[in-house]
């Protein structure tokens, strides 16, 4: 059963175990978030998203292809903020993300990740 969210606001933390960052290193909107349980977590995507704050190209890079990051969004169908907060952890993408640009250079990206555990309720 695959699980979307339309127009998702999401907030991007480099997972860090020891020590969890508290600071969000990107935010972006999306024109989707889309993800179903795999054999081990989640397989899913994020279509059309651009960002709100933050560097994301970093993802792409070297470093980045090889870390691990939480994302975390608000369910628009929960009532009780404090039990809107969704979140995916141990994320990765899994070809980095791809972009392209319209005449004026504004980029649109698409992504797929894999995570290993996921808040969703």
């Amino acid at each position: 059963m695959e699980i979307v969210y339309e127009k998702p606001v999401i907030v991007f933390y480099k997972e860090r175990l020891k020590k969890p960052e508290r600071r969000a290193f990107a935010v972006i909107k999306a024109r989707r978030l889309a993800f179903s349980r795999a054999e081990k977590g989640f397989r899913g995507s994020i279509k059309d998203f651009f960002p709100l704050m933050g560097n994301i190209d970093y993802i792409s890079s070297t470093e980045g292809m090889s870390d691990c990051y939480v994302l975390c969004w608000f369910d628009d169908e929960e009532d009780d903020f404090k039990k809107a907060w969704r979140r995916l952890t141990g994320l990765t993408f899994t070809a980095g993300i791809d972009f392209v640009a319209d005449e004026k250079g504004k980029r649109t990206y698409n992504a797929d990740f894999k995570a290993k555990q996921g808040k969703l309720q």
